[in-house]
């Protein structure tokens, strides 16, 4: 600290040029000395005041700021993404377009989603697809009916007008309008002869259930009715559930391989392969009942490859081993695999929910904040979607009907992030067996 006053400034070169105050005739007195020192002292003293004083005040101003910068405003809105619309003959789910959140997209019964099912609004306040929109489906385009049947487009449906002959829900069986065992139109099983009674000069005749009477009078006849032909026309109710095989004076109704007849007489119930006292499939797999028949499964764990490695922990899971500290490719692979199997009739009625996908943390863990579904492989062309149901469930639904026999195989993927930063994903692989039939 440098002093102000001029005398006080002479008075410390004074002292500084004179450490010894007797070593020359030039230097101040004793006196001289102490009261310079004195002076100095109450100079330093006053200076030390002010700087303290102006330390406080310094303090205060910067205090003052930091409150006033705390209490402003901030200019810059949260970056957010446009505005999505739902589209035309559709659904939309979510209604907030900030960075991370999520919009999905569904399509009414008798369209198909053409863009991505799922977006997310990126840092850049872009979204990561583009709008989608919803496109009619052309049930017939396919040509489903079989011998010659017509096809008539319904909504999300189609229905197979059949000819003459042929019966099912694509006219694909044959209509069994002859007797069993071989017999042919003409069998006498078919015919009957009238009952007839003399009225007041006149005769009537009539024909036991089951029978019509045919022919002239005096020579008619009493013929089957083919109830399986009556009742397979168009606009008519459905006899049987499968097949209808007209009898003499009646009709029975069969089922297909692998189902057996209920006590109703006319309605199918599968048989379950999977249930029975001898194992039907071989050891190391498992039985899958579908519809008619089974399915013997043993699912297999991806081969290890590099440092990553998979291991089986239950018939239908495999879960990742360990990934090295410094392997980023590896923590982004599925951390489990699972494999689920489902039957199905044919031309299920749509939108159906067939899978549900969720998460839930381990205890003193914390779990994830923020989860993302998505279809990521299979053979699904597009028949299916996956949506958020709530915060930690992502449904599988099936948006368009399916026609067997096939097997269709669609891969669900549920990814976690914790604070926007990936922890894990998990794969569901959903393989779907269609029955040819429709029960």
């Amino acid at each position: 600290m440098v002093p102000s006053s001029p005398r006080a400034l002479f008075l410390l070169l004074l002292i500084l040029a004179c450490p010894e105050p007797r070593a020359s005739q030039n230097c101040l007195s004793k006196q001289q000395l102490l009261s310079a020192i004195r002076q100095l002292q109450q100079l330093l003293k006053g200076q030390e005041t002010r700087f303290a004083e102006g330390i406080r005040h310094m303090k205060s101003r910067l205090a003052a700021l930091q409150n006033s910068v705390s209490r402003v405003v901030p200019d810059a809105l949260p970056v957010s993404c446009p505005a999505l619309n739902t589209p035309a003959d559709g659904r939309k789910f979510g209604s907030k377009y900030l960075v991370d959140h999520e919009v999905h997209f569904t399509c009414n019964p008798g369209f198909r989603l053409v863009g991505p099912s799922s977006v997310v609004c990126l840092p850049n306040g872009t979204w990561t697809g583009e709008q989608p929109h919803c496109r009619g489906i052309s049930e017939c385009s396919s040509q489903p009916c079989q011998n010659g049947g017509t096809c008539v487009e319904g909504v999300n449906q189609y229905r197979c007008i059949c000819p003459p002959g042929r019966t099912g829900n694509r006219c694909q069986h044959q209509a069994q309008t002859a007797a069993p065992d071989g017999s042919v139109a003409g069998d006498s099983a078919f015919s009957r002869a009238p009952r007839c009674a003399q009225v007041e000069r006149a005769q009537h005749c009539s024909c036991e259930a089951g029978f019509h009477l045919s022919g002239a009078a005096g020579d008619s006849v009493c013929q089957d009715v083919n109830e399986c032909e009556l009742y397979g026309q168009e606009g008519r109710p459905r006899l049987c559930m499968h097949a209808c095989v007209n009898t003499p004076g009646s009709y029975r109704c069969t089922c297909p391989s692998g189902y057996r007849t209920l006590a109703d007489g006319k309605s199918c119930e599968d048989v379950d392969e999977c249930v029975g006292l001898q194992p039907v499939c071989p050891q190391g797999t498992t039985c899958i009942n579908t519809g008619g028949s089974f399915q013997c499964v043993s699912p297999e764990c991806p081969e290890g490859s590099g440092n990553v490695s998979y291991v089986k922990t239950s018939p239908f899971q495999c879960e990742r081993n360990p990934c090295p500290m410094d392997s980023r490719p590896c923590r982004h692979l599925p951390k489990t695999i699972s494999f689920h199997y489902l039957s199905l009739p044919s031309n299920l009625k749509t939108p159906v929910t067939l899978f549900r996908m969720a998460t839930a943390s381990a205890p003193g863990r914390a779990g994830p904040n923020s989860l993302r579904f998505g279809i990521v492989g299979g053979n699904s062309r597009g028949h299916f979607v996956m949506q958020r149901s709530d915060r930690q469930t992502g449904e599988l639904i099936l948006v368009q009907t399916l026609e067997g026999p096939q097997t269709l195989e669609v891969d669900v993927d549920m990814s976690e992030y914790l604070d926007r930063s990936f922890q894990a994903n998990h794969v569901s692989k959903v393989t779907i067996f269609v029955s040819p039939y429709d029960f």
